[in-house]
C-alpha cells in the first residue's frame, strides 16, 4: 500500500472519530431518534413508504451485483470472453463480502451488542442507551454499525474501477452510492432500527474496506487506458 492510501485510510478513521465525538457531544443520536417516535405509537413512520420498501428490498441490488460479479469471476476461468473482467469482478465480489458482510454484519454488528433505538426505555423498550464505543447487552443483530446502509454504500464500489479511465463516471458512482446509503440510513433511523452514528460508521467502514482492497489489488496500476476494463495481467 502506498503512502497515499495510508494517508487516506488514516484520514477516514480520524473523520469517523471526529464525527462520533460531535454526535455524542450534541446528543444527535437520541435527538434524531426521538423525532420519529411517539408515545403509544412507537416509530410511527416505520411502515410508511418509501421506508418500508427500502427496508425490504434495498439490500437486494447489492446482492445481485455481488453474485453477478462472482459468477463473472468464475466464468473467466472457463471462457476467454470475460477474462478481461476478472479483476473487476473479483474486486466487486470481495468488497461486498468483506465490507458489508464480514466487517459490518459479522465482526461488529453480530458481536458489539449496542441496543437499537427501539430497544431503549425512553423509546418504548427496556434497555439503556449506549454510545457507539460502548458494547451492549444485545446478543445478536445489534445496532452498531448499520447493515442495510452498508449494502447501499457498497454501490460506490465502481468508483475504484473507473476513477482512472473515466473519472466523471467514477464520481457519479461515488456520489450515487453515498446518496443511496444516506437514504437507506434515513429509512432505518425513521424505523427505530439504527442511530445516526451507526450509519456514519457503516459509510466509513465500507469505504475504508474498498479503499484498502483497491490498494492491495493495485487497481489503479492494472487498469487499462479505458479501451478495455482491465489489462491482460489479471488475477489468476
Amino acid at each position: 500500500m502506498t503512502t497515499t492510501w495510508v494517508r487516506q485510510s488514516v484520514l477516514i478513521l480520524v473523520l469517523l472519530v471526529a464525527a462520533t465525538a460531535c454526535i455524542a457531544a450534541f446528543g444527535w443520536d437520541l435527538t434524531l431518534a426521538r423525532h420519529f417516535y411517539r408515545p403509544g405509537e412507537g416509530f410511527y413512520l416505520g411502515n410508511e413508504q418509501p421506508w418500508q420498501f427500502l427496508y425490504r428490498y434495498g439490500e437486494r441490488p447489492a446482492y445481485l451485483i455481488g453474485i453477478t460479479a462472482l459468477l463473472v469471476y468464475l466464468a473467466s476461468f472457463v471462457t476467454r470472453r470475460v477474462v478481461r473482467y476478472r479483476l473487476a469482478a473479483l474486486f466487486l465480489a470481495l468488497s461486498l463480502v468483506i465490507g458489508p458482510g464480514l466487517v459490518v454484519n459479522s465482526l461488529l454488528k453480530g458481536e458489539w451488542g449496542r441496543p437499537r433505538p427501539r430497544h431503549l426505555v425512553e423509546l418504548g423498550g427496556t434497555m439503556q442507551f449506549h454510545q457507539p464505543w460502548q458494547p451492549g447487552p444485545v446478543p445478536r443483530n445489534a445496532s452498531f454499525p448499520a447493515g442495510h446502509p452498508a449494502a447501499a454504500f457498497y454501490f460506490s464500489a465502481p468508483y475504484f474501477l473507473l476513477r482512472k479511465s473515466r473519472p466523471r463516471q467514477a464520481r457519479w458512482w461515488l456520489y450515487g452510492g453515498a446518496l443511496f446509503g444516506i437514504l437507506m440510513g434515513m429509512a432505518r433511523i425513521v424505523q427505530g432500527g439504527h442511530f445516526l452514528s451507526d450509519v456514519v460508521w457503516s459509510a466509513g467502514l465500507v469505504y475504508l474496506t474498498m479503499l484498502i482492497l483497491a490498494a492491495l489489488m493495485k487497481l489503479d496500476e492494472r487498469l487499462d487506458d479505458g479501451k478495455t476494463p482491465l489489462k491482460n495481467d489479471v488475477v489468476g
